[in-house]
């Protein structure tokens, strides 16, 4: 009973600045909390005619999706329980066929990699602009992403394109005039919202991807709302022509006959929250605390991440001359926990209904950190050596089954990698398989290596020549 036992007997930290966005319970949807409160397992319902679920065209399920889609202004809602992982990969899956090329960035999700494998799809990844400060992928410019689109579609046609906003970091570009700019191309865009379900909610968030005109729309309920983990939603844009019955067919492919009936009550709870005006009020708040919390931190001199959403804080611990992954470790035996640790950069999630003493608490701790830690020698980092749009050069499924060997890092130029290579967290992969390992990209990754102690390992699995 071990992990029982770990969640039972489970304390509460300090300052829990990590997902699920309900932050351990304070923010989840007063209904769904309500739900939880009942006798034990009276919620653990199977697909009874009166409940139903998401590919059924009758039962409680069916009346919620639809209410939701009128609610959110889209023409079809869809809600999951594997998250958001399970709805990108159908997603995808709806808008291209096998043999079929899709336009993906390199700040992908690895799920979006998982995806092409089951649909036989090829994958062509594009490079996006780089900070050197943070170390970090930014949003593509429309400009950049036409540039993007030219090169890719002079090697074939493309299916689709997806993209990724807000990032984990809160970061969001001009998504409008990107899927504008697809649409003239004939491109449908798949949209990775997955931290993102609270945007248009509050003027100083920017507009949900829906309002940008994206054809599928995938949120995490867990990220950015009141939901528990695994709930997510999948939502067709109004202008969208796909035919919902591909989309159902691929949701019957990769999601689970007998879905938790509470995980689908977390969806409805959260969404439905949201969009109330007690929900509202406890977002306005949020922002409130972190927009506060932000000039608070900037006063005391941290760099801080221009993102567009407050309840993502990014410290840029390069300035300060510390990897993030030894502050994440430092602060973590302090009872801080933040979300996301990078070489760069260090993400904490506010939530919804962010800790008490948190203004206080956090900027005393970084001032605590950074001078234990610190050091006048400002980090910097470099992007990645990569074309402007490219494709493994063995078929992702085949590279990926294929017999591989490890071999030490230092000695992979020239392979094919075997596997992606993916630092925990959030799941972006550095290497993709099937790509080739040239001299730059292999001098490249042994610089990653030394940034992610202990996240990379001195070997890399190739395929076997």
């Amino acid at each position: 009973m071990v992990l029982l036992q770990q969640l039972l007997q489970a304390r509460r930290p300090r300052l829990p600045l990590h997902l699920p966005a309900h932050g351990r319970g304070r923010g989840l949807a007063p209904a769904l909390a309500r739900l939880l409160r009942q006798a034990p397992g009276r919620w653990d319902l199977p697909e009874l005619p009166e409940i139903g679920g998401p590919l059924e065209d009758e039962g409680a399920v069916a009346d919620s999706q639809r209410a939701l889609a009128d609610l959110l202004g889209a023409k079809r809602c869809w809600y999951g329980v594997n998250g958001a992982s399970g709805l990108l990969q159908a997603g995808l899956l709806a808008l291209a066929q096998p043999g079929e090329r899709v336009l993906l960035p390199r700040n992908l999700h690895r799920s979006l990699l998982h995806g092409c494998l089951l649909g036989q799809l090829e994958p062509v990844l594009f490079d996006l602009p780089f900070d050197p400060a943070s170390g970090l992928w930014l949003p593509p410019s429309p400009e950049h992403l036409e540039a993007v689109i030219r090169a890719a579609l002079a090697e074939g046609p493309l299916a689709a394109l997806v993209l990724v906003s807000p990032s984990y970091q809160g970061l969001a570009g001009d998504l409008a005039g990107l899927v504008a700019l697809a649409h003239r191309q004939g491109l449908p865009v798949l949209l990775d919202e997955a931290h993102g379900a609270h945007l248009g909610l509050d003027p100083r968030l920017p507009a949900p991807g829906l309002d940008a005109g994206a054809d599928l729309v995938v949120q995490s309920l867990q990220k950015a709302a009141g939901g528990l983990a695994q709930s997510a939603v999948l939502l067709q844009g109004a202008g969208s022509d796909l035919d919902p019955g591909r989309i159902e067919r691929a949701l019957l492919w990769l999601q689970t006959s007998s879905p938790s009936a509470l995980l689908l009550a977390s969806t409805e709870a959260a969404l439905l929250h949201l969009r109330s005006t007690q929900g509202r009020q406890q977002l306005r708040r949020a922002l409130d605390q972190g927009l506060r919390l932000r000039q608070r931190l900037q006063a005391g001199g941290l760099q801080l991440l221009e993102n567009q959403d407050p309840l993502r804080l990014s410290w840029i611990c390069a300035a300060d001359g510390i990897n993030g992954l030894e502050a994440d470790d430092w602060l973590m035996q302090r009872g801080v926990i933040a979300e996301l640790p990078e070489p760069g950069c260090l993400t904490f999630c506010l939530g919804l209904q962010p800790p008490r003493g948190l203004l206080r608490q956090l900027p005393a701790a970084l001032r605590q950190l950074r001078q234990v830690l610190g050091s006048d020698e400002v980090l910097t980092f470099s992007p990645p050596p990569l074309p402007l749009v490219a494709s493994p050069e063995r078929p992702l499924a085949e590279a990926w089954r294929a017999p591989a060997e490890a071999v030490p890092l230092e000695q992979a130029a020239g392979r094919l990698a075997a596997e992606p290579l993916c630092p925990y967290p959030p799941g972006i992969p550095l290497l993709i398989p099937g790509e080739r390992i040239d001299g730059p990209r292999a001098a490249w990754l042994q610089e990653q290596r030394r940034l992610w102690p202990h996240q990379i390992a001195d070997t890399v699995k190739v395929l076997i020549a």
